[in-house]
């Protein structure tokens, strides 16, 4: 039973990127939570999978974060729903494994496209909605620790992921006053269904002995934080990029 002070319930949480990895388990922790959940995603009939799975309230929506018509879309579709929501976790995100050199311009803006700038659209119209409401919330931005240290490989992913770290410090400065808190989880390597069978390959199983830990992370191992932060349990809590990885970041040079 989820303790009282991470209690959900009466809360409306709108998750993008819904469909799989980390999307779709923080949509079963916030709905185990007591949350009514908004389904996102490209995928819907991924999502049609995931909500006969979820035991609580819940909703699908079609979502490209990388169109303003999606998103526009969806935000008068939740407006007319719910009044608003008040939970946001932008988690929806893509990646590019190329080297710099092996990168082109069109995979260049599709990453950050996705991973940034959508982001930033999705936000904008859940907070544009609270603050005509006059209503609180909480913004979760998943991060990475890539936004925080460089990796190999990972040159546009790296750079989304630091710019939503600043986004998330500045929105969090912006809007304190008006009682939206603006967070982020920045994790390590955590096994999912996505990421399974690289970590079993020779590359993989060298990303994990980097780890001080010696281990990836779990889906679940988040979960504390996801309801932290969600939750009035942070209320006096914003601006802030938490790692959950490990203790990679701390690895010496």
């Amino acid at each position: 039973m989820t303790p009282k002070i991470f209690d959900l319930t009466g809360k409306v949480a709108l998750i993008t990127g819904a469909s799989s990895g980390l999307g779709r388990h923080f949509s079963k922790t916030l709905s185990e939570a007591g949350a009514t959940i908004i389904l996102s995603a490209r995928r819907v009939d991924n999502l049609m999978e995931l909500q006969n799975e979820l035991k609580g309230n819940s909703h699908v929506f079609s979502l490209d974060v990388t169109s303003n018509e999606s998103v526009e879309n969806l935000f008068k579709e939740i407006k007319k729903e719910f009044g608003s929501a008040d939970i946001l976790i932008n988690n929806a995100g893509v990646n590019d494994t190329r080297k710099f050199k092996d990168l082109d311009e069109e995979s260049w803006n599709f990453v950050l496209e996705t991973n940034l700038n959508g982001a930033f659209r999705v936000a904008k119209s859940f907070t544009d909605l609270l603050l005509a409401q006059k209503k609180p919330g909480s913004v979760i931005n998943i991060a990475s620790i890539l936004g925080l240290r460089v990796g190999l490989n990972l040159t546009s992913y790296a750079a989304a992921k630091a710019g939503l770290v600043q986004l998330t410090k500045s929105m969090a400065l912006e809007l304190a006053r008006s009682g939206i808190r603006v967070n982020a989880i920045a994790p390590g390597y955590i096994l999912t269904e996505i990421n399974d069978d690289f970590f079993k390959t020779e590359e993989g199983q060298s990303y994990i002995k980097s780890i001080p830990m010696n281990r990836l992370g779990l889906e679940s191992e988040l979960d504390g934080l996801l309801l932290l932060l969600a939750s009035d349990a942070s209320s006096f809590m914003t601006g802030s990029i938490i790692p959950v990885d490990g203790g990679h970041l701390v690895n010496p040079l």
